[in-house]
């Protein structure tokens, strides 16, 4: 009877076809995506297939009950951690003429080492989950799934968890300060800016809104002056440059035209009825 339930056992606790074919198929995806990050001559293009095997791996985790883990995983690293990442290589650029010249010397060697060591620490990790005994998902998530990972994150793991909190805090300062530039002179004030509009004889008073008043508000449309012709102070000299303007004048002359030509029906029409009215009157004496 005890060799049965050790055989039940062992078949439940096996892997099924779909597992298999989820681990096949995201597993040759999360290989490939880490491949192209070391590979990819573009560092923008490394940091999407960096966050293309991230999400991978939120799969994995949901797929092993830890739905705390996999939903961090998605909205914290993929969606913020590693967008920002990307938003700052894209903002600094890396281009082909960045000088290969060390600046640190021996920083190759302490780079071989570190990636020495982190791989003997990957094996010792894959070789202790080898030949130890797993916890059960129903032991781990007893009083659930973040009850169990707060337990490991304030007790086992803190110091680690500590040391991951400092990494990010001091890779959010290090962007900040590749992305800063000094400004080498002093910044106008509002009195000097308004002088030297006053001496170019540029427009002096404030630029008028974009947009046509009761039709569009849209940036990229331009105002229409008090006879209908369109302003190019009312939209952006950017938005002008690059021809992303729409033209709207035609139709907003036409609009003014029916507009005008209604109005002045309307008030014919109210100087044509009181004279009729006062013929009436006058008929009926």
């Amino acid at each position: 009877m005890s060799a049965q339930l050790a055989a039940a056992a062992t078949l439940s606790a096996g892997t099924s076809t779909g597992e298999a074919v989820q681990f096949w198929i995201l597993g040759t995806v999360a290989v490939i995506g880490a491949l192209c990050t070391v590979f990819m001559k573009k560092a923008v293009h490394s940091a999407l297939c960096l966050a293309g095997t991230m999400i991978v791996l939120a799969v994995f985790y949901l797929a092993n009950g830890a739905y705390f883990l996999g939903i961090v995983q998605i909205v914290v690293y993929t969606g913020a951690v590693m967008m920002l990442f990307l938003f700052v290589v894209m903002l600094v650029g890396v281009t082909a003429a960045d000088s290969l010249k060390e600046t640190i010397k021996g920083q190759r060697w302490l780079a071989l080492a570190s990636g020495l060591g982190f791989g003997i620490l990957l094996i010792g990790g894959i070789g202790n989950a080898s030949v130890s005994e797993f916890t059960g998902l129903g032991q781990a998530n007893a009083n659930g799934n973040v009850e169990g990972i707060a337990s490991l994150i304030f007790t086992k793991y803190v110091f680690a968890f500590e040391i991951t909190g400092a990494l990010l805090i001091t890779a959010a300062v290090g962007a900040m300060v590749l992305t800063h530039r000094e400004r080498t002179e002093r910044a106008a004030t509002q009195r000097e800016l308004a002088e030297k509009r006053v001496r170019e004889g540029t427009y002096l008073p404030p630029l008028p809104a974009p947009g046509v008043y009761a039709r569009h508000n849209a940036v990229d449309i331009a105002g229409l002056l008090p006879d209908g012709t369109p302003s190019e102070l009312t939209v952006s000299k950017t938005l002008r440059d690059r021809g992303q303007i729409r033209d709207v004048s035609t139709d907003a002359l036409n609009d003014l035209k029916a507009l005008e030509q209604r109005a002045e029906e309307r008030l014919e029409r109210a100087a044509v009825e009181p004279a009729t009215f006062k013929r009436s009157e006058e008929a009926s004496k």
